[in-house]
């Protein structure tokens, strides 16, 4: 820090030893002049005084006249500090100046009138050297004197002191980072705490200077004084990137913003004020674009938390929007974590998903995806071809499996959500699997319709191996998906054995079975009169032996052919039990439910003949009866204990 010391006579002002206000010098003559500052008197010379002051000529000239020895000075910036300093100056004696004392001196050095038209080297002329030739060459120096103008505005505006810290201040931020010199705050990312570098331009083991090394020094200004600066430094840095800015714009919200509101509670409201201000001048100072991955200058991260401090506070629609415009350029990189903004009363929900809907309908109609057909998607926008449109998918799904343990999340909010990404940017429905697992779990209490609803999000057939076998067991689950969910595991673990799976699907896609299941298992096997088409998907192709044996076949169901029909399935089904021998240890994890039943859609594939009846044992037996376990033709079985048969019903075409 830089000092100037005027003056040689020693200090001879002294204080009222009775602790009040009154000072003196120590002096042989007695004093003939008392001059009230504020609330302090000073018991002074009228000599001294004279010869320096213009303002002090005219009121002492004006008291004599009147017959008075005090004189009051009003309004005096720096009070009566600054009033001391410029006594001491008039006496002669040493004064020191700093950064911390320089600008009140200079503003009360002003309106007392100690310029050079009274005396030749005033003091007005001395701190203008000081300022010139040490604070401002000085980058801490610049930063000390600029937050002491605070104080002794509108003195110092009017001085110009305030413009002329700002621009030295800004220089030096702007300026190349091989030729700063001077000494700055720099929180190195393996130190655990703030240390001071000093930056040597000579040395060559000293550490590169890093491009925002004038960030950490720049948060302790008040809002203001940072908006004046920064405004300055964006208007003279041709060098400086957008990233750097924002680096500067995150460094001061985390320096400035109440510590309840990084947490993401609720501030207190004398936080209110001070968080609103911040914020409103950090989104002002944001860049209007940039290049890298951040395209204002600041992490997605950065400005998710700033929008949900906007939430907390109650901040406008306009910062609002402004900073959603912003968020929507680079969402995809975001997290969960991100998203999980809380919602205000009188909102029940704990997160406030219909603003997150917002932000990924913005996105959508910012790529061009809102209104196409979900399935196209790909083939009509070129960005969907890239990775954020995925990233988006997985970070929606991942947030949805969040909120969904929410017991106040409605159902609309949670299909509104997940149907706003197109299918084809889900490669796997993993994800969305869990997210309607947690929802149905946290929901007991819905209807069939909903669970129907919320279950035909998801697509079984893009679900992974160990999702399936989890899926299948869940009880949560209506029965119809856990049934789709069998047949499509079954259906891979068949593609094992690619000659018997074309045989069996070819036979399977011909006959048009039709399983009739109720969504409502009541905790067992219950099979009702309500039909379910099980859309199979499209088979191998097959060698050419299978498609001359497969061609030679007749599937019409009538007289004889009939009885070839029902030998072809009963082929496909050996070849498929061949097959899933080798998959065994897959379908092995399933539950007993649900190996009874997979085992029942496969009665599907053979229809009774004239007179037969398919019949399985009780329920409460502990076991199940299917053409799998028996070489008996279907006619034969019959029901254990007594209990009658159960007809059933098939459509084929």
């Amino acid at each position: 820090m830089k000092f100037m010391k005027l003056g040689s006579k020693p200090d001879a002002f002294q204080a009222d030893g009775g602790g009040g206000d009154s000072r003196y010098v120590l002096s042989d003559l007695p004093s003939d002049i008392v001059v009230h500052v504020d609330d302090a008197r000073f018991y002074l010379h009228k000599f001294p005084l004279l010869s320096k002051s213009s303002l002090l000529q005219r009121l002492i000239v004006e008291a004599s006249q009147g017959g008075a020895d005090e004189v009051r000075v009003d309004g005096l910036p720096g009070g009566a500090r600054a009033f001391e300093i410029c006594a001491k100056f008039c006496y002669g004696m040493v004064v020191t100046l700093n950064p911390y004392n320089v600008v009140a001196a200079r503003c009360a050095a002003e309106h007392l009138g100690m310029t050079e038209d009274v005396d030749k080297s005033n003091l007005v002329f001395k701190i203008e050297v000081f300022l010139n030739s040490g604070v401002f060459r000085s980058w801490k120096d610049s930063i000390i004197a600029l937050q002491s103008t605070v104080a002794l505005l509108p003195w110092s505006e009017e001085l110009r002191l305030v413009a002329r810290c700002v621009d030295s201040i800004a220089a030096k931020a702007t300026a190349s980072p091989g030729s700063v010199v001077w000494s700055y705050t720099y929180n190195r990312k393996a130190a655990s705490s703030d240390e001071i570098v000093e930056a040597r331009r000579c040395s060559s083991s000293s550490p590169a200077v890093p491009r925002d090394w004038w960030v950490e020094d720049l948060c302790e200004l008040d809002v203001e004084l940072y908006k004046r600066v920064m405004v300055a430094v964006k208007s003279r840095g041709d060098r400086l990137t957008p990233d750097v800015v924002g680096e500067a714009l995150r460094a001061y919200a985390a320096r400035w913003l109440p510590e309840s509101c990084r947490r993401g509670d609720t501030p207190a409201d004398d936080d209110d004020a001070c968080a609103l201000e911040v914020l409103e001048t950090i989104v002002w100072l944001m860049p209007s674009d940039g290049g890298g991955p951040s395209p204002c200058g600041c992490s997605c991260q950065f400005l998710l938390n700033l929008l949900k401090l906007a939430v907390l506070v109650g901040a406008g629609e306009l910062l609002r929007e402004e900073l959603m415009d912003r968020i929507v350029l680079q969402l995809h990189d975001a997290s969960v974590n991100d998203l999980l903004i809380p919602a205000k009363p009188p909102a029940q929900t704990a997160y406030d998903v219909d603003l997150v809907e917002a932000l990924v309908g913005r996105y959508m109609r910012r790529a061009g995806l809102d209104g196409i057909d979900r399935e196209e998607v790909f083939e009509t926008n070129v960005e969907a071809d890239g990775p954020s449109l995925p990233a988006l998918c997985k970070l929606v799904d991942g947030y949805l499996a969040e909120v969904a343990a929410d017991p106040n999340l409605p159902v609309s909010s949670f299909v509104g959500l997940a149907t706003s990404m197109p299918e084809s940017a889900r490669p796997s429905h993993d994800a969305l699997y869990t997210a309607i697992d947690v929802f149905l779990k946290m929901h007991p209490n819905l209807s069939k319709v909903e669970k129907r609803r919320i279950s035909s999000l998801m697509d079984v057939k893009k679900l992974s191996k160990e999702a399936s076998i989890h899926a299948a067991q869940n009880d949560r689950l209506p029965l119809r998906v856990v049934v789709q969910v069998l047949f499509f595991e079954q259906m891979r673990a068949a593609a094992a054995g690619s000659a018997s799976a074309a045989l069996l699907l070819a036979a399977a896609g011909d006959s048009n079975a039709h399983l009739e299941l109720d969504d409502d298992d009541g905790g067992g096997d219950c099979w009702k009169n309500r039909a379910l088409a099980l859309a199979l998907p499209e088979p191998p192709t097959p060698s050419a032996a299978l498609r001359k044996q497969i061609g030679s076949m007749s599937l019409k169901l009538v007289g004889e052919d009939r009885r070839r029909a029902e030998d072809v399935v009963s082929d496909g089904r050996r070849l498929a039990r061949s097959a899933s021998i080798a998959n065994q240890s897959s379908r092995m994890s399933l539950s007993s439910r649900s190996r009874r039943i997979f085992d029942r859609l496969w009665v599907v594939g053979k229809p009774p003949g004239p007179g037969e009846v398919v019949s399985k044992s009780s329920d409460t037996s502990g076991s199940s009866q299917s053409p799998r376990s028996s070489g008996k033709p279907l006619g034969s079985h019959k029901s254990s204990g007594g209990s009658s048969s159960r007809n059933r019903r098939y459509s084929v075409s």
